[in-house]
């Protein structure tokens, strides 16, 4: 790795980070970006969860809202109706820990109370004032991102006076500091790909990326498949597989601890590749 950081206490299991950690990502919506994320039956979720910590996840992030670009706010009672029975029927021998996606505190109270271990936010616990207690007092891990307004008004909020870098990097200390002043302790830290960002400075936060590692928490990179990629191939998001190994490759050459991915396959051997070059033995 490029730099250390603490395992990460996900209430009665732990993340290590000795090489970098995969997330797969499964979205219970009909409404996200990439059509092959989207799945809605229980019993495929299930298969599909299996599928993914054969191929290498550590991690799984359920999400029941979309946070695409103009998404409007789901109810957390509709996304408590769409995850419930996933978790209420997870398999004794699905050995991942379990992130949920959501902004609302019912939702990370209900999904934690079916033993849920991560909770990622991301509005970083500014949307939901009970967010953050919820978490603290379930003694479970948050994902903090950075991002400015809401999906549905995110797209005007991408001027930086100060550079894009900088202003996520000031955001996510000041945030940091508040959220461990809460007693929030097991953090990670998303710099918030496509959250209020141009393509342009996407690419620039990238470039940036390992600026982050002062802030001492394990970094999440959630590029899959984004507009960043396929918008600059000019071709679709289900084309991008090949463009966001390339990024993934430059995410990890740069300081990512995890990925968010939608193939898990593919980002797996992305970092076996990645960890032969980092520390090549050629003894």
């Amino acid at each position: 790795m490029n730099h250390k950081v603490q395992p990460l206490k996900c209430r009665d299991k732990w993340l290590h980070f000795d090489d970098p950690v995969i997330m797969g990502v499964i979205n219970l919506t009909e409404d996200s970006f990439y059509s092959g994320s989207r799945i809605v039956e229980t019993d495929a979720i299930i298969t599909r969860m299996k599928e993914m910590e054969a191929a290498g996840a550590e991690v799984i992030d359920l999400g029941a809202m979309s946070s695409r670009p103009g998404a409007a706010i789901s109810s957390p009672e509709r996304e408590l109706e769409l995850l419930m029975p996933v978790l209420q029927d997870l398999p004794a021998d699905l050995d991942v820990i379990v992130s949920i996606d959501t902004i609302h505190s019912k939702v990370a109270r209900g999904c934690l109370d079916k033993g849920a271990h991560i909770i990622n936010d991301i509005t970083a616990g500014h949307f939901d004032e009970k967010m953050v207690p919820t978490v603290v007092e379930n003694e479970a891990a948050f994902i903090a991102m950075h991002m400015r307004g809401m999906p549905e008004d995110m797209k005007s909020k991408t001027q930086y006076e100060k550079g894009v870098s900088a202003e996520v990097l000031s955001y996510l200390i000041n945030r940091i500091r508040k959220l461990r002043s809460a007693g929030l302790l097991d953090l990670v830290i998303d710099p918030g790909f496509g959250f209020a960002k141009t393509i342009g400075q996407n690419f620039r936060l990238l470039k940036d990326l390992s600026s982050f590692n002062v802030l001492d928490c394990p970094l999440l990179v959630g590029i899959s498949r984004k507009s960043m990629i396929w918008k600059t191939l000019e071709i679709s998001p289900d084309e991008a597989l090949n463009g966001t190994t390339a990024v993934h490759m430059l995410a990890l050459n740069n300081g990512a601890d995890i990925l968010r991915v939608h193939d898990v396959k593919e980002a797996t051997e992305c970092v076996k590749i990645w960890k032969s070059y980092s520390e090549p033995d050629d003894l």
